[in-house]
C-alpha cells in the first residue's frame, strides 16, 4: 500500500510540474515538462508496482526495491545536501520503512513461493499465481 501511495505521490507531482510549467513558473518550460514526464514515468511504475504487491503478485518487488533504493540518496542530498531536514528525514524514513517490509522475513518468504498450499506438482490443474 505505501509503494501505491508513493507512485500515486509521484503523479501528482508530474501534474504539479505541468501546471507550473503551464502558469509560466519556469524559466524554461521545457524543462518542468520535462521533469513530469519523468514522474509520469516512474510515478506510473511504483504505482502499478505498489498495486501488484496488493494484488498478491509477486513482480512488483522489483520496481519496489529500485524504487526505493532510488530515494535513499535523493533523502541523503534533501538532508545533507540541501540541508532541508524536514524533507529529507521523512523521505529517508518512508524508504528505509518499506525496504525493511519488503525485506521482512514474511515478505521475502511470500516472494520465495513458501506461502503456497499444496504440493508443487505439474498435476495441479491452475495457472501459476506469480
Amino acid at each position: 500500500m505505501l509503494v501505491a501511495v508513493q507512485g500515486a505521490a509521484a503523479l501528482v507531482m508530474a501534474a504539479v510540474l505541468v501546471v507550473r510549467a503551464i502558469a509560466g513558473v519556469d524559466q524554461h518550460v521545457v524543462n518542468g515538462l520535462g521533469t513530469a514526464a519523468w514522474f509520469v514515468v516512474v510515478g506510473g511504475v511504483v504505482l502499478a508496482a505498489g498495486r501488484a504487491l496488493t494484488l498478491g503478485k509477486r513482480w512488483g518487488r522489483g520496481p519496489a526495491v529500485f524504487a526505493q533504493l532510488l530515494l535513499l540518496p535523493v533523502a541523503w542530498y534533501l538532508g545533507v545536501g540541501s540541508r532541508q531536514l524536514a524533507f529529507g528525514i521523512p523521505v529517508a524514513v518512508v524508504a528505509l520503512t518499506v525496504l525493511g517490509l519488503l525485506f521482512s522475513p514474511p515478505a521475502l518468504r511470500w516472494a520465495a513461493g513458501g506461502d503456497q498450499r499444496g504440493p508443487a506438482s505439474s498435476s495441479n490443474g491452475g495457472p501459476d499465481s506469480r
